[in-house]
């Protein structure tokens, strides 16, 4: 088993606490299922949000999906002029029997402009 990192990121439409929720635990799910992640296999979770996203942390969403023993962390995303807007990232750090080319990162949403190189 290697320890590995995938990635993922989606977009909202609006800064609600549905939304939010919603948006997050699709693309974890679909991080999950993609690469065939059980959940065992999680080391730990980092999610960063633009700051235009405030009102619910994209942690707290992702807790109900079962991930309440796994260690989450919320960040900031960097505020950069050309950023995208409404965008929830994730970092994913897990134990697999793959290679990193193996992985299926996952964009959804306006998030696919960021990785347009990765296959759907």
């Amino acid at each position: 088993m290697r320890l590995l990192a995938l990635r993922g990121a989606i977009t909202c439409d609006e800064d609600t606490k549905a939304e939010i929720s919603t948006k997050t635990q699709r693309l974890v799910t679909e991080m999950l299922e993609r690469n065939g992640v059980d959940h065992d296999q999680l080391v730990s979770i980092i999610f960063t949000a633009t700051d235009d996203l405030h009102s619910e942390f994209p942690a707290t969403a992702a807790r109900p999906l079962g991930l309440g023993d796994v260690p989450l962390l919320c960040a900031r995303e960097l505020a950069i002029t050309h950023g995208m807007q409404r965008c929830i990232r994730v970092l994913m750090h897990l134990y697999a029997d793959k290679s990193r080319s193996d992985l299926h990162h996952v964009y959804l949403e306006g998030a696919r402009a960021l990785r347009d190189d990765l296959p759907e």
